[in-house]
């Protein structure tokens, strides 16, 4: 396939997604997802479905945590930490795939040469991105399939806990606003922490 034909099929698939986020919100999944949330069992495998075509709806991973955490309250933290795991690996999988031996691989490589993969994995999660911008960067990045997992269930702790916290909460999921999880208090200790995590590799990368 030739460049053309690669940019071509690019912006078919994003056109793609993009329609299919327009047209499938996450306030309307929150909705649908109500109904299943007074049995576990099915509670589950409708998490686990949602999990598996989130990254093709380009929805935020924060709606995982707060379906989990109203169904099952603070005991559904496990699982939503899970499912925030695997729901990351496609769009890891895919930007290791396809990139090259282009200007951002190589500057991604170096980053996370001098920072270390599990810590360029934990301090990009701390960080408030889009989830799937962070597993994109980590493909691109050559980081291992075990060192990217263990790292994003590390760095997603906070932003986890913050969603479960906030479906626990609530007497209803259509009252649930995805952006209200985020209390602004964990954004602020998280980002902190992701400075921490990256100062001295910053500064040894700018000195050099």
């Amino acid at each position: 396939m030739d460049r053309r034909a690669r940019l071509a099929a690019g912006v078919g698939v994003l056109s793609l997604v993009a329609l299919l986020a327009w047209a499938s919100s996450p306030s309307w999944v929150l909705g649908r997802l109500a109904w299943v949330a007074a049995d576990p069992l099915r509670l589950t495998v409708a998490l686990v479905a949602v999990a598996v075509v989130r990254p093709l709806f380009a929805w935020p991973t924060t709606l995982l945590a707060v379906v989990a955490g109203y169904g099952l309250g603070l005991a559904g933290f496990p699982l939503a930490l899970g499912l925030v795991v695997v729901t990351s690996l496609p769009p890891y999988w895919l930007a290791g795939r396809g990139v090259g031996d282009g200007r951002v691989a190589a500057v991604g490589e170096r980053l996370v040469a001098e920072a270390g993969d599990l810590r360029s994995v934990v301090g990009s999660r701390l960080l408030p991105l889009p989830s799937d911008v962070v597993s994109a960067g980590a493909g691109v990045a050559g980081v291992s399939t075990r060192t990217f997992a263990l790292g994003t269930a590390v760095g997603e702790v906070p932003w986890v806990a913050a969603g479960v916290i906030a479906g626990d909460s609530v007497a209803t999921l259509s009252r649930v606003s995805l952006s209200a999880a985020m209390d602004p208090r964990v954004v602020v200790g998280a980002a902190m922490l992701a400075v921490l995590a990256f100062a001295g590799p910053a500064y040894r990368l700018a000195t050099n």
